[in-house]
Parts: C-alpha cells; structure tokens; sequence
C-alpha cells in the first residue's frame, strides 16, 4: 500500500521548507535591487576592507623573502597581496 500527501508547504527530502527558502531568497534579491538601484553599483559587503576610490599606483616584489603586489589607493592607504609561484605562475591575493 502507498501513501501520499498533500502539504501546502512541500519540503525537500532534507527537511528545508522551500516556502521559507523562497521568502530569504526573495528578500536577498529585495537587497541587492536596492544596492543597484540606489546608484552606488557597489555588490561589496558593508565590511569589506576595500578603501572606496581608485587605485593611485601597484608595486609588484618578487624574489625576496616577503614577495607581494602592493596596491596604492589614492586616500593614502596601502594594501599588500602575499605573492606566491604555482606551477610556473605567479598568484597574489
């Protein structure tokens, strides 16, 4: 004999509600229209590190002991990107 059922709000074989699931997706998507729409064009999150304005210069130091690209940013502040070689290739971030 088979059982089935009827429920209003189906869930997946996991237990997530997907009537909830489609409410925080709806409200994420309510956010980021209102990032967009506000003008800044910016999709960073509020606590990124990033200084806002252009970069003023980039500095890149490879073959030391402390290899790094380091990022001027016009406000004055530096950044520094830990540089390393992967097959042939040379990575910062």
């Amino acid at each position: 004999m088979a059982l089935a059922s009827c429920a209003s709000n189906p869930s997946d074989p996991n237990g997530i509600d997907q009537t909830e699931a489609i409410k925080r997706l709806d409200y994420r998507l309510q956010q980021l229209e209102r990032r967009v729409g506000d003008g800044s064009g910016s999709t960073s999150e509020p606590n990124d590190k990033t200084p806002p304005g252009p970069v003023k210069s980039l500095t890149l130091r490879l073959g030391s002991l402390d290899d790094r690209l380091r990022i001027y940013w016009e406000d004055g502040t530096t950044t520094n990107l830990p540089c390393t070689e992967e097959q042939k290739t040379w990575v910062c971030g």
